[in-house]
Order: C-alpha cells, then sequence, then structure tokens
C-alpha cells in the first residue's frame, strides 16, 4: 500500500514537473519566435512589420527621439541584424536573446513578446549599452 502511495506521490511529481517545464518551454519558444520575426524583419527592410513588435515605451521613445513614426525611424537605426538566434534566457517577465553580436531583452504583453531594448552589447560590470531602448 505503501508502495502504491509513493508511486503515486512521484507520478504526481513528474506531472508537475513537465507541466511547468511545457510552460516554460512555451515562453522561451515565444521570445525566440519574436527575435526571429523581428530579426527577419529588419533584414528584409519591414520596418512596419518591426515596430510591430516593439514594446510601446521602446516604440514611443524612438518615435520622440527621432521625430518621426516608428516605420522610418527605425529605419534610419544601424541596427546589426543576425539569422544566428541563440535560446532565449527566460527570467520572470524578462528574456534576454542573444542574436550574433547582439543582445536582445524583451518582455511579454498581450500578444505576446516584445522587443524592449535591441542593438545592446555588454560593457563588463557596467550595464549593457543598447542602440534601441524604451524609456
Amino acid at each position: 500500500m505503501l508502495g502504491a502511495a509513493v508511486s503515486a506521490g512521484l507520478a504526481g511529481l513528474a506531472a508537475a514537473l513537465l507541466t511547468g517545464c511545457g510552460a516554460s518551454a512555451v515562453r522561451v519558444d515565444g521570445a525566440r519566435d519574436a527575435v526571429r520575426v523581428f530579426e527577419g524583419a529588419l533584414a528584409s527592410r519591414d520596418y512596419a512589420a518591426a515596430c510591430a513588435l516593439l514594446a510601446p515605451q521602446t516604440r514611443g521613445r524612438l518615435e520622440q527621439d527621432e521625430k518621426q513614426r516608428c516605420a522610418q525611424a527605425l529605419g534610419s537605426q544601424e541596427l546589426p541584424v543576425s539569422a544566428a538566434i541563440g535560446t532565449p534566457e527566460v527570467y520572470g517577465r524578462q528574456a534576454l536573446v542573444r542574436a550574433g553580436e547582439e543582445t536582445l531583452f524583451l518582455s511579454p504583453f498581450t500578444g505576446g513578446w516584445r522587443v524592449v531594448a535591441a542593438g545592446c552589447t555588454p560593457q563588463g560590470d557596467e550595464p549593457y549599452r543598447c542602440l534601441l531602448k524604451g524609456g
């Protein structure tokens, strides 16, 4: 009887772990897909599509800084573009994704992951330096 209870407990634990991993995989895949689409839009110069993947504050800051609509402003940026998308590192409501030599930061919003900062490079012990970022 005790063996059956232990087996049932282990089966429940395994199911909980698999469910947790599945949810995590969905979040990781979502962040990776958002970067893939963003990088693809930049590569094909579809700046309107790339703007749709920016977080609202990032888009707003870009438009304010450049004093033009997002698609035109994004086209004038010198963001690196890469098809080499690394595995996202998801921490709570933030994700870090490396694409070639740059790093992108994302957050989940209604409708999926959005790019909060792009064209980021590490600065040793200092915060990342980003070409595009929100407020």
